[in-house]
């Protein structure tokens, strides 16, 4: 077995209802299993049905079953599939050595939508978030995974992402492999063209 560069590894996944962000971090779960590791998934979600927060804690180890919630400021990387969100999960799980992987397209709450609440823009976001991370890379998955045939493919070009940066075991031949255990090959390819654009970022 890999030796994992933290153990346990705590992964925070986290995005707003509809972004798939679950589905996400229980693939993730299921490559990392079968390599042998013990994975706890714990979520909580918010509104979801309305665009509410959702968020995935992600515990993996090679020596013990650990409970399903990170512990305040212990997180190793927060792969977030929306800037306001990374800077939620930051506030209470952030520290001097974690890392961010985010998706720079935002996704206006009904407030902000209906003009009684303000949004912060992208660039006072990305400033803040390099601030509060030792390492941070920035790009609009939501525009990639539209190019590709749907916005929900968005999750697995952050996944492919997180793949890159070799903090985790997650091999392109892993995910091909749990991708054909589920869909259709038309499928399994353009998830695949999703995983290796998400790569390529980093």
């Amino acid at each position: 077995m890999v030796n994992l560069l933290h153990d346990p590894y705590n992964l925070i996944i986290t995005g707003v209802g509809g972004q798939g962000n679950v589905i996400s971090s229980r693939m993730i779960g299921n490559m990392l299993a079968a390599k042998g590791f013990k994975v706890t998934i714990g979520e909580t979600f918010g509104a979801s049905q309305r665009g509410g927060s959702v968020m995935s804690h992600v515990r993996i180890s090679s020596k013990a079953t650990l409970s399903p919630q990170i512990p305040v400021h212990r997180a190793h990387m927060v792969v977030s599939l929306e800037p306001m969100e990374t800077l939620r999960v930051l506030e209470d799980y952030g520290n001097q050595d974690i890392c961010v992987i985010c998706n720079t397209r935002p996704t206006h709450p009904i407030g902000v939508i209906s003009g009684r609440l303000d949004y912060p823009s992208m660039a006072e976001m990305e400033g803040r978030i390099r601030e509060l991370s030792r390492q941070s890379w920035f790009f609009d998955a939501t525009s990639m995974a539209t190019r590709i045939g749907d916005p929900i493919f968005a999750n697995i070009i952050m996944a492919g992402a997180l793949a890159a940066t070799g903090d985790l075991p997650l091999e392109r031949s892993l995910f091909e492999k749990n991708l054909k255990s589920k869909f259709s090959p038309d499928k399994v390819t353009l998830n695949l063209k999703a995983f290796d654009q998400g790569y390529a970022m980093i």
